[in-house]
């Protein structure tokens, strides 16, 4: 019994420790399927048990499937270089001031779309705004990765991790704005001014301010009125506590074929050109946290949860805190899915499963691997060419995370 939970202990631990390195560089998904087929194959894990938790995965899967297509149909359609050119007009020549614009955007875009989108829809366009401007990409990317996490708690919908932590009975939309309108205000105010600190040196200087404003065609505003149809469904799907993975897929699949008909372009092509690899990387994670709650490890930490009870400040500062840094070194999404099983078995003070959601949500902006909107993002800015290693990203992380999870949890804090 030990020796098996050591072993699944290693498993999981090596797994995850290769979706962050990724030896050979080799990609993530492959590390993650791997460990959890190690799992199978050794004995410690029925396969009953992994089809279980691979099944758990369907609503996040059905999400993904539904922003990746709408991703890549606004790009076949040149609505991310319509976006870019138009940011680059209004920056009139300011790093600086289109620096902001991409924050702002991405505030807009994680709040009603999800964090998810920001690294799969906006970055691209972050990106073709970057080129057209004649601008430094990596702090614009940066922003585009970091506001990803920082704005995930503003709305129930903002991050698909809210509703796994609250188990799909996410509290009614005031008491949720009264929790998190000042942390959300905190981590969004800080992570900027952190960000735009530590990026000083790139947004100096000036840049093009000839750009000509790009026509947007008709399949370009076929694909951003499904996004944008996209955004109100969610928002009316997240209101009545319904699962947001079917939804988003439907909406993404019909957005498609109407534009692809609309632009007569084969939507098979087009879903070749998707990274479907993130799939099998969300399975592969769903395994590995399976297995560890099969060890007793969930039942330890929903003892320390229990704990919290007689004294929630303090238990909701440490909890949150140790959730932000845990959700970097195994990824925010198992992480969560600890947590959430853990808080289905403790039922532990609204505070501390506020801070909890906190810490899930805005902690990965310390790693590359820290959540999946980040990995998505990595994806998105190595199809276009650029690459941030692991240690790169850390030393902004260190700057920005930090005092905006200070922040963020001592403005829930304050609240009480």
């Amino acid at each position: 019994m030990i020796l098996g939970a050591g072993a699944t202990w290693g498993i999981c631990a090596a797994a995850t420790a290769a979706v962050i390195a990724r030896p050979f560089r080799w990609p993530e998904a492959i590390w993650a399927v791997a460990g959890a087929a190690l799992l199978l194959l050794l004995g410690l894990m029925p396969w009953q048990a992994a089809l279980g938790a691979v099944a758990k995965g369907g609503d996040v899967y059905l999400f993904l499937i539904g922003m990746m297509l709408l991703s890549e149909t606004a790009r076949e359609q040149g609505l991310f270089d319509w976006v870019a050119a138009a940011a680059a007009v209004r920056a009139r020549g300011s790093p600086r001031r289109l620096f902001a614009l991409v924050y702002a955007t991405g505030i807009v875009t994680t709040t009603f779309l999800s964090n998810d989108a920001t690294a799969v829809v906006l970055t691209p366009a972050v990106y073709a705004a970057a080129r057209k401007a004649r601008a430094d990409p990596l702090p614009l990317l940066f922003a585009c990765a970091l506001i990803a996490n920082a704005a995930s708690f503003v709305l129930p919908i903002s991050n698909p991790a809210n509703l796994v932590l609250y188990g799909g009975r996410m509290p009614p939309l005031g008491e949720w704005f009264g929790s998190f309108a000042l942390p959300s205000l905190a981590a969004i105010g800080v992570t900027f001014v952190a960000l735009r600190w530590a990026e000083r040196a790139r947004l100096t200087g000036g840049c093009a301010t000839d750009v000509a404003p790009t026509t947007l065609s008709a399949g370009g505003r076929a694909a951003l009125a499904g996004i944008a149809a996209t955004a109100l469904l969610l928002l009316v799907v997240s209101a009545r506590d319904l699962p947001l993975g079917l939804p988003t897929c439907v909406a993404g699949a019909v957005t498609t074929l109407l534009v692809c008909a609309l632009a007569r372009r084969s939507p098979l092509a087009l879903a070749r050109q998707v990274s479907w690899s993130v799939l099998p990387l969300v399975a592969g994670l769903f395994v590995l946290v399976e297995a560890l709650d099969r060890t007793g490890v969930i039942a330890q930490v929903a003892a320390a949860l229990r704990a919290t009870a007689a004294d929630p400040v303090r238990g909701a500062a440490v909890a949150g805190t140790v959730l932000a840094f845990g959700s970097n070194l195994m990824n925010n999404l198992p992480a969560g899915l600890v947590a959430s099983t853990a808080v289905a078995q403790a039922h532990p003070p609204r505070l501390v499963v506020d801070a909890l959601l906190i810490g899930v949500d805005l902690g990965p902006n310390l790693s590359i691997t820290g959540s999946l909107a980040t990995i998505l993002w990595l994806q998105a800015i190595r199809r276009e060419g650029e690459d941030v290693g692991f240690w790169r990203f850390l030393k902004v992380g260190a700057v920005t995370m930090i005092p905006a999870l200070a922040a963020a949890l001592g403005a829930r804090l304050l609240i009480g």
